[in-house]
C-alpha cells in the first residue's frame, strides 16, 4: 500500500478518536453541563448528523479542488472545533461544535476515502479502505482509552485539547505525504456531477448503503453507552472503561484487517460468517454484562465482528459507486453515519425501560437482525461482485 494512504490513515486516527471518544466522557459531560446522560448522548448524534449531512455537500462543493488543500483545510476546521468546545460552558454550544466538526471530518474522509480508491489498483479497494479504517481501529484502541483516562484524571476538557494537538501532525503528514495541485481526473474532466448523483438511484448501491448504516447504527447503540454497563452492571471501577475500550478496537483492527484481505473478491463468506454471529454476540452481552471476564471478552468479539461486517459493506458500496468516482466517498462517509446518528437516537430511547443500562445492547441486536432480515434474501446479489446487474 502507498505511504499516503498510512498518511491519511494518521488523520483518521485523530478524527476517530473524537467520534468514538464520547463513549468514555458521557458521565462527566452530562454532570459537568448539568444535562442527563441521555442528552448528552445527543453529541454523538450530532456529529453523526453533521456527516451525513455534509458528506455529499462538502464533497460536492470540493470535488474539483485540489486534494492536498482540501484535506489540510478540513483537518485544520476540526481542530478548531475541539478548540472551541474545550473552553465552552454552555452544552447548545458544545453541540455546534460537534456539528462543525462533523462537517470537516465528514468533508475530509469522502475525499480520503476517494482519493484511497485512486491510490491502489481497481481491484484492492477494500484493502485500501481497511487501511483507512486502521486509523478508526487504532484510535479505539489508543486514542479513545487514551482519552477516557485523560478525561479522568484532568477531565474531559483535556480530551477535546488532545484532539485538537492530534491534528496538527496529521495536517503536516497530509503536506508531506499528498501530491500539490489537482488530479489527472481532475484537470481532464469526469463525470459530471448530476451524473454522479444520478448513481443514487441504483438499487443495488441503496441496498449496501442501508445494510451498512444498519449495522453501524447497532455499532454506535451500544458502544456510546458502554461506560454505565461497565461501572454499574458489571460494578468496574471508571478505569475499567478504558479497558473495554482498548479491547473493543483491538478487536475491530483484527476485524477489519481480516476482512480487508477478503472483501475485494470474496465478500459472501465474511457477511456469512460474521453477520450471525454478530447478531448473537449483542444479546449474550446483554445477558453476560453482570459478570465482569465474559462482558470484556465479548466486547473485544464485538468490536471484531462490527468492524469486518461493516468494513466489507462500505467496501461493496465503493464498488458500486465505482461510476461516481468524486462522491463515492461520500455516499460510504453518508451510510457510515447514518447508522452513527440514528444508533444512539434508538439506544438512548431504552434507558428509561426496565432494560436500564442494558437497553443498547438489545437495541444494537435488534438493529443487526433487521439488517439480516433485509440482507437474507438478496444475499447473492450482496456478495456479487459490481458486474452483477440482479438488481438493475
Amino acid at each position: 500500500m502507498p505511504l499516503p494512504l498510512y498518511l491519511l490513515a494518521v488523520a483518521v486516527f485523530a478524527m476517530g478518536t473524537s467520534e468514538f471518544m464520547l463513549a468514555g466522557l458521557l458521565p462527566d459531560i452530562a454532570s459537568d453541563l448539568d444535562v442527563t446522560v441521555g442528552t448528552a448522548g445527543v453529541l454523538t448524534s450530532a456529529f453523526a448528523i453533521g456527516m451525513v449531512v455534509g458528506a455529499p455537500f462538502v464533497a460536492a462543493v470540493a470535488r474539483n479542488w485540489p486534494r492536498r488543500s482540501s484535506l489540510i483545510g478540513f483537518v485544520l476546521a476540526f481542530a478548531t472545533a475541539h478548540a472551541v468546545g474545550a473552553v465552552t460552558t454552555s452544552f447548545p454550544v458544545l453541540f455546534a461544535t460537534r456539528v462543525v466538526a462533523a462537517l470537516a471530518d465528514a468533508g475530509f474522509l469522502a475525499v480520503a476515502l476517494t482519493a484511497a480508491a485512486t491510490l491502489v489498483p481497481p481491484d484492492k479497494k477494500g484493502r485500501a479502505l481497511a487501511v483507512l479504517l486502521s486509523g478508526t481501529t487504532t484510535a479505539t484502541i489508543a486514542g479513545v482509552p487514551g482519552g477516557s483516562v485523560l478525561g479522568t484524571l484532568l477531565g474531559w476538557r483535556a480530551t477535546f485539547w488532545a484532539v485538537a494537538a492530534l491534528c496538527l501532525p496529521a495536517a503536516l503528514g497530509i503536506l508531506k505525504g499528498i501530491p500539490a495541485g489537482r488530479t489527472k481526473e481532475q484537470m481532464t474532466g469526469g463525470p459530471a456531477l448530476r451524473a454522479e448523483l444520478a448513481q443514487l438511484a441504483r438499487q443495488r448501491l441503496l441496498l449496501v448503503m442501508l445494510l451498512g448504516a444498519l449495522v453501524n447504527a447497532a455499532t454506535f447503540a451500544g458502544l456510546t453507552f458502554l461506560a454505565p454497563v461497565v461501572t454499574d452492571t458489571a460494578g468496574l471501577g471508571e478505569l475499567w472503561i478504558s479497558v473495554a475500550l482498548v479491547l473493543f478496537g483491538i478487536g475491530a483492527f483484527a476485524g477489519v484487517t481480516v476482512a480487508g484481505r477478503l472483501s475485494d473478491q470474496r465478500p459472501g463468506p465474511v457477511i456469512a460468517v460474521s453477520g450471525p454471529l454478530l447478531l448473537i454476540g449483542w444479546p449474550a452481552l446483554a445477558v453476560l454484562a453482570g459478570e465482569p471476564a465474559a462482558l470484556l471478552a465479548l466486547v473485544f468479539v464485538q468490536g471484531a465482528l462490527s468492524f469486518a461486517l461493516g468494513g466489507t459493506l462500505i467496501t461493496r458500496v465503493l464498488y458500486e459507486a465505482a461510476e461516481a468516482p468524486t462522491m463515492a466517498g461520500s455516499y460510504a462517509t453518508a451510510a457510515l453515519n447514518v447508522g452513527a446518528a440514528v444508533g444512539p437516537l434508538i439506544a438512548a430511547t431504552t434507558l428509561g425501560t426496565t432494560a436500564g443500562n442494558l437497553g443498547p445492547l438489545w437495541s444494537s441486536g435488534f438493529l443487526v437482525a433487521v439488517a439480516l432480515l433485509i440482507a437474507f434474501p438478496l444475499r447473492t446479489v450482496i456478495a456479487a461482485g459490481p458486474s452483477t446487474e440482479a438488481l438493475e
